[in-house]
């Protein structure tokens, strides 16, 4: 059976794209029915006292980060860069690893599909809609959206794979 294994891998790279436009196609259709449903500041209760669908508009990064600084269009077009700087960087590394689906590949293109979407309301609109409002107890999670939870999804899957044993070189 030799002759199989001198044979090149499949590419899965266009499975992993595929992950990442689906996230960016999921984070356009949400981010355009809370803009066309619900009014700026308003919400839905979905579990009374723990989740709501709200709109907010975010101008900042992360968790408002830099929304309210005095240059919006100095900190807008940073985080466009980084970005987009980011996502380049997370497509090469794509390309390199797309022969095979692994958890940090799938990391890699939840990732990708989630700056994307961001990144295209930050160049588009000037801002991102955030609509998932969480609230734990007392706790109030900053609102975020299906671009963000696929970042930090990913962002812990690549996490939990640095905690699992490496495989012997050679095995």
């Amino acid at each position: 059976m030799s002759l199989f294994r001198d044979w090149p891998a499949p590419r899965r790279l266009p499975w992993l794209l595929l992950i990442s436009f689906a996230v960016i196609a999921a984070d356009r259709w949400t981010k355009t029915w809370v803009s066309r449903h619900i009014r700026l500041g308003g919400a839905i209760p979905v579990v009374d006292h723990v989740l709501r669908i709200s709109h907010w508009t975010n101008e900042g990064a992360a968790f408002s980060l830099f929304a309210n600084t005095a240059s919006h269009s100095t900190v807008r077009w940073g985080l466009i860069i980084f970005t987009l700087v980011a996502a380049v960087a997370v497509f090469i590394a794509l390309l390199h690893l797309g022969n095979r689906i692994t958890l940090t590949s799938i990391a890699l293109a939840l990732i990708l599909g989630g700056a994307l979407g961001n990144a295209h309301d930050r160049i588009a609109y000037g801002s991102v809609v955030d609509f998932i409002e969480v609230h734990i107890f007392s706790y109030h999670w900053p609102d975020f959206n299906v671009a963000d939870s696929s970042i930090v999804t990913g962002a812990c899957l690549l996490f939990l794979e640095s905690l699992l044993p490496r495989k012997k070189s050679g095995s």
